[in-house]
Parts: C-alpha cells; sequence; structure tokens
C-alpha cells in the first residue's frame, strides 16, 4: 500500500440530516471501471470528502477542494479526484476529493441545486475545522474538472447565497477557483446539453439558464481564477472557458488562461498532445498569487 495513504481520511460532509434529501429512495451508489480504466462513482446519496493531508514539515496551509467531473450522470473520482489530490498533496497542500451527490430527482427535492449544496457545504466544513486541520481559513480554494468545473463556478459565483443551513454565517466564498475544460454556460449555444439536462431538466426556464450560467453570475467579489482547456476540446465547446475569462476580466477580477492548440477533453492532469505540463503552470500560479511559497533561487 502506498504510503501516502495512511495520510487519507473520508469524512462525512453532514453529521446530521442532508438537505434537499428525500427520505426515501432506492438508489444505491455503486464504482465501476471502464475499459479505459475510468474509475465512474454514481448513485451518491450520501456525500463525503476524502482528504488528502501533507506532511508537517511541508503543509503550507493552503487547501484545495477537487471536485471530478462526469456530466453530472457519474463522478470521473481517480483521475480527476484522488490522483489529482495526491499531487497537490505533494505540494503541501491539503487536498479534499468531494463526492457529491448528482442530480437526480429520486433522491433529491430540488435537484438543480443538490450539487451546488454539497459544493458550499464542503467549503463550509474546511473554513469551520481549518484550526484543527492546519489551514489559513483564508486559502481555501475550488477546482474542477468538466461539470465538476460549472459546480466550482457556481460555488465561485453564487457564494453569497447559502443553499445549506449557515447559522455561524460562515464565509461559502472559496479563495479562489480552478477551472479545467469547465462546462461553465446553460445557454444553447454553449452548454453541453447532457450536463445541462442532468442539472435543469429538458426545458429549463430562461431564469434557471441565467441562474446557473456561471459567466452570467460573475462579479466583482468573484475569486481570482485559473483556467485551462484544449481549443480542439470535442466535449465541452472552447468558447465556455473563453466566455468566462471574458466576463471575469470585464469584473477585473484576477484571471489566468491557458488554451492548448490540441487535447481531448477529460483528460485529467496529463494532456497527451502537447509535451507542456499544464499542472506545473497551476503551481506557477498558485506561487505568484501567493498560496504556494516562493521556490528558492537555483
Amino acid at each position: 500500500m502506498p504510503t501516502y495513504l495512511f495520510a487519507q481520511q473520508v469524512i462525512p460532509l453532514y453529521t446530521g440530516a442532508i438537505p434537499n434529501a428525500r427520505t426515501e429512495n432506492s438508489v444505491h451508489e455503486t464504482s465501476t471501471t471502464d475499459a479505459r480504466g475510468i474509475v465512474r462513482v454514481s448513485g451518491v446519496t450520501t456525500p463525503t470528502l476524502r482528504a488528502y493531508f501533507p506532511d508537517s514539515n511541508r503543509a503550507t496551509g493552503t487547501a484545495i477542494i477537487v471536485c471530478p467531473g462526469g456530466g453530472y450522470t457519474i463522478l470521473a473520482i481517480q483521475h480527476e479526484g484522488y490522483d489529482v489530490a495526491e499531487a497537490l498533496r505533494q505540494w503541501g497542500i491539503t487536498a479534499f476529493v468531494l463526492k457529491y451527490r448528482l442530480p437526480d430527482d429520486r433522491i433529491m427535492i430540488d435537484k438543480s441545486i443538490g450539487p451546488l449544496q454539497d459544493a458550499q457545504r464542503a467549503i463550509q466544513l474546511v473554513r469551520e475545522n481549518a484550526a484543527n486541520w492546519h489551514i489559513n481559513p483564508h486559502q481555501i480554494g475550488i477546482m474542477g474538472f468538466s461539470a465538476g468545473g460549472h459546480l466550482a463556478a457556481m460555488a465561485g459565483t453564487r457564494f453569497q447565497e447559502a443553499f445549506i443551513p449557515n447559522p455561524q454565517r460562515v464565509s461559502l466564498r472559496p479563495d479562489f477557483m480552478i477551472l479545467c475544460y469547465p462546462v461553465i454556460s446553460m445557454t444553447d449555444s454553449l452548454t453541453h446539453m447532457g450536463s445541462r439536462e442532468h442539472l435543469l431538466g429538458a426545458h429549463p426556464t430562461a431564469q434557471q439558464i441565467k441562474d446557473f450560467s456561471a459567466e452570467m453570475q460573475v462579479s466583482s467579489q468573484t475569486p481570482p481564477t485559473f483556467i485551462m482547456q484544449s481549443t480542439a476540446d470535442p466535449g465541452v465547446k472552447v468558447g465556455n472557458s473563453v466566455a468566462m475569462y471574458l466576463s471575469l476580466h470585464a469584473h477585473n477580477v484576477p484571471v489566468e488562461m491557458h488554451l492548448y492548440e490540441k487535447g481531448p477533453h477529460g483528460f485529467g492532469m496529463h494532456n497527451p498532445d502537447t509535451p507542456d505540463q499544464w499542472m506545473d503552470r497551476l503551481h506557477n500560479w498558485l506561487i505568484s498569487n501567493g498560496w504556494l511559497p516562493k521556490q528558492p533561487a537555483k
């Protein structure tokens, strides 16, 4: 067993009643591995955080909540979750993989807000336990891939609306966002239709489309953002990333974007069509913004 597994801990997201959950349902969580080796988790009814704690001598105080993608139908929880969290842990970041509920009328009263409730609770839980986990409460970011990128962007743009109980008024605003080949818009021209239909149904209202289009929810209070995608992405139109970049820039929110000429969708940490490693760009961005310490001069 790899030694880093001993630094992991699975934490229930809720200790009491799960908000927006139906009291009775027949859905059961399943995990399968497809022909490409992609681990696919579905039927999540009890959301959790899997924590990856860095060694104490490397801990930086920064934390990142990782939201795997999967079109709001499954969670690609290994290569867009656990593998990413371990890489972040090696940087001295406390990483949390969010196993969030997927929108499903069978388990939720309002499926459109279920994933966002879990993302907000993850931020709330990490911030509440910041001292215990040796985390700086002002250095908590959220990272998402594909539909998980949409979830992260929702958390970073709609934090002023509490979709969960928050009696202590804990800030639900992430301090930064990392959006990887993200679904951003619910508009007809840009959206990933599968993600939209699973989240909002086949016939969303104009108000729903606006409310769940992250580029329309950006304000001057939206946190600094890192965006990465391939312009050749066959799954999610690159216009999603561009629209988010332009909206952030228009609101004077610090934003850095890396667009690769080539690359598929859903490649996780390693784009097979370029020798460049986008995780190196992310590492540099985290350093330049003070969320990781500067590297000693050679």
